[in-house]
Parts: C-alpha cells; sequence; structure tokens
C-alpha cells in the first residue's frame, strides 16, 4: 500500500493521524477516565506522548504492521479518538485497538469506527483473523466489540500488567470466513 488509506462511514472519516491533531489528542487523552480504561494510554498524558503516537502510525504503516487511523467526525472535521490493527503477518491477523475522548462516549462513534476497520482488515489487508481485548471493567469497549459484529473468544486471567497490578482480559475475534459470509447474507 503506497499513500495512507482513508476510511469513510456514514459520519466519520478515518485518516492519517497529523500533527495538528495533537493538541485535541492530548486534551482528549489526558482524562483519567480514558487512561483508566485502556492498556496503552498513559496518564498524565502530554504532548510528547501524542508525537510517540503519530510517530508511531508513520512507522508502522511504512513497515505494513500498524494501521493507525485518527478517528474524525465528518461533519466537522473535529478529532474524536484513534484505533488500529496491529498486524502479525505469520499468522495473517491482527489486534484491533481503539480509543474515544470521553465526550463523545455513547454516541456509537467506536461502533462505527471498528466495523470500517474490520472492512479494512478483512478487504484490502486480506487478513484471516482480527481479535480485540478489553479489560474486564470496561464492559462498554465489549458492548463496542460485540455491536461491532465480533463474538466472545476467551477471558485471559491476569494477562496484562498496569500500574504495577495484575488484570483480566475479555477477547473478542471475527474471522474472514465469517465476515464475508455476513456481507454476502
Amino acid at each position: 500500500m503506497n499513500s495512507y488509506p482513508t476510511l469513510a462511514t456514514e459520519r466519520l472519516l478515518l485518516h492519517q493521524p497529523l500533527t495538528r491533531h495533537i493538541p485535541t489528542i492530548v486534551h482528549l487523552a489526558n482524562e483519567p477516565t480514558v487512561a483508566n480504561m485502556t492498556l496503552n494510554i498513559p496518564h498524565p498524558y502530554g504532548e510528547a506522548d501524542a508525537i510517540y503516537w503519530l510517530n508511531a502510525a508513520n512507522q508502522g504503516f511504512a513497515s505494513g504492521q500498524h494501521h493507525v487511523f485518527a478517528i474524525e467526525l465528518r461533519e466537522t472535521g473535529q478529532f474524536v479518538g484513534g484505533i488500529g490493527l496491529t498486524v502479525e503477518q505469520r499468522f495473517n491477523r491482527a489486534e484491533a485497538g481503539y480509543w474515544v475522548g470521553k465526550p463523545f462516549w455513547n454516541q456509537g462513534i467506536a461502533t462505527e469506527a471498528l466495523r470500517a476497520v474490520l472492512a479494512f482488515g478483512f478487504e484490502t489487508l486480506e487478513l484471516h483473523k482480527i481479535f480485540a481485548t478489553h479489560l474486564v471493567a470496561n464492559l462498554a469497549s465489549g458492548k463496542v466489540m460485540q455491536h461491532a459484529g465480533m463474538l466472545w473468544e476467551a477471558e485471559l486471567h491476569q494477562h496484562v500488567r498496569k500500574n504495577g497490578q495484575y488484570f483480566n482480559l475479555m477477547q473478542y475475534q471475527l474471522t474472514r470466513p465469517t465476515y464475508l459470509a455476513r456481507v454476502a447474507g
């Protein structure tokens, strides 16, 4: 893939994260409840963290190992969060991850973005499987995965460590044959 893709949904544009997003990324990601519900967003979250995320997105795209998208509202162009796939080429699968700023929770934005990224993963990247995990306490993220069509797969006991404490994760998945059957049906 030569150029960074843009994915469009009814309400969203998913595209390359840009330096103009940095102030909004910092503002939204620095919310303690956002950090508490994710594995990879630190708190406090500063400009250096946003720059690191942008660089990782660009390097990941260049290597084909990460496809990271800024989530923007189509109507206003406002940055509201991020979403992406971390590809494991050896197994032809990817892990999906996402976050949305707290002012935009409970509006279906994460579900809409995840559906677009699943379609991209299966139709463009031709992945066989996409999975995603959430902290057990983050029930809303599990609902996003379910509403996007992913199926519960496992509970991973004491699978991650965050702030010196071990947490269980819930894992959801979708395979390409299941996805294609749904699209065709």
